[in-house]
């Protein structure tokens, strides 16, 4: 059985980025359940720093190319090397980041490949599989979890016959657990003799970016509302709770594609995967897509005037209620007895 993969992206100060680095911590699960080794595909350059921080995830071998032109993320060069690489090692799994990089480079990879591809993902596990019809049992396969049907079913998803099994899954789905000691990853530099000019058609001539202005996942505590607050104008009473509390304001796809609130708010799992150590959950119903992205939440305070509201199931406390009547005394009591 061969090996586990996972692709490393490059954020813009060079690092690994978080989601990759939070596959790499369940790759190394999957990887031990299998008896397999783990190992990194890194392109880009300036990549010192990059390979220390994966010295903490307990890589078998890292497969890196490095060049001026591999930064940023281009989608043939990197396509190109990244086929390579696969086509030569043959794993039996793939993870890459559902970042808008993953979702450009893994389904050219799978097409490439004629393997599947699962998007998505909230789980992955090990397991077997019986093929009664035809009278198979296929061992150590990954199931690949994610909802399904607008979110009504919780579908399990498997690639039998097919290699490598692929997966994409979002940042904040997993857990980051690097190693408190860093090992000494075996070094594989792919030479870009590889590339040809078809694969530079493409040039980035200038680059503008703007940098984020909303740190969700980052919070420690955020304040989410739901298609239940009413309005936009009733949202901004979540503005001010979370100016009192200290927290971030987020918000379901619900609430967002009314224009209650932006989308670089939206929590789900069309949005920000997030687990802060308090969520307060005002009037959200809980749709398995919006729970996807805010369920491993240390604490969840669920504020809504249907006590039967799927969301309450997964909450530490429900208050149930008006929104507009109950948030106003948390706001008061708050500002009396906080010193």
């Amino acid at each position: 059985m061969n090996n586990v993969f996972v692709y490393c992206e490059l954020t813009e100060e060079r690092k690994v980025a978080d989601v990759s680095l939070e596959l790499l911590s369940k790759g190394r699960k999957l990887a031990e359940q299998l008896g397999v080794k783990l190992e990194a595909v890194l392109i880009g350059d300036n990549l010192d720093e990059a390979k220390q921080q994966l010295a903490y995830f307990s890589i078998h071998r890292i497969h890196y190319a490095e060049d001026k032109r591999l930064f940023p993320y281009r989608t043939l060069p990197h396509a190109k090397i990244v086929q390579t690489v696969f086509e030569k090692e043959q794993p039996e799994i793939v993870l890459l980041g559902a970042s808008s990089t993953g979702r450009d480079l893994a389904p050219r990879l799978a097409s490439a490949l004629h393997c599947g591809l699962t998007a998505d993902c909230t789980s992955l596990e090990i397991g077997d599989h019986e093929e009664k019809k035809a009278g198979k049992i296929y061992k150590n396969l990954l199931f690949q979890i994610r909802p399904a049907f607008g979110g009504n079913i919780i579908a399990t998803i498997i690639n039998p016959e097919t290699r490598p099994q692929m997966a994409s899954v979002r940042e904040g789905v997993m857990k980051l657990d690097p190693t408190t000691e860093p090992n000494h990853p075996e070094m594989n530099k792919i030479e870009l003799s590889i590339l040809s000019d078809a694969e530079e058609v493409v040039r980035i001539i200038e680059r503008n970016i703007e940098s984020p202005k909303v740190n969700l996942k980052g919070a420690q505590i955020i304040v989410a509302g739901g298609y239940g607050m009413g309005s936009k104008e009733n949202f901004n009473i979540l503005y001010r709770l979370a100016e009192v509390l200290g927290a971030e304001v987020g918000a379901t796809r619900a609430a967002v594609d009314a224009s209650f609130c932006t989308q670089e708010r939206q929590i789900g799992q069309t949005g920000m995967t997030v687990r802060p150590k308090l969520y307060i959950a005002c009037g959200i119903s809980g749709s398995v897509q919006h729970r996807a992205g805010m369920d491993q939440s240390a604490k969840i305070i669920s504020i809504n005037s249907d006590p039967l509201a799927p969301v309450n199931s997964i909450a530490d406390y429900t208050l149930v209620g008006d929104v507009m009547q109950i948030i106003p005394k948390i706001i008061h009591y708050y500002k009396k007895h906080n010193k």
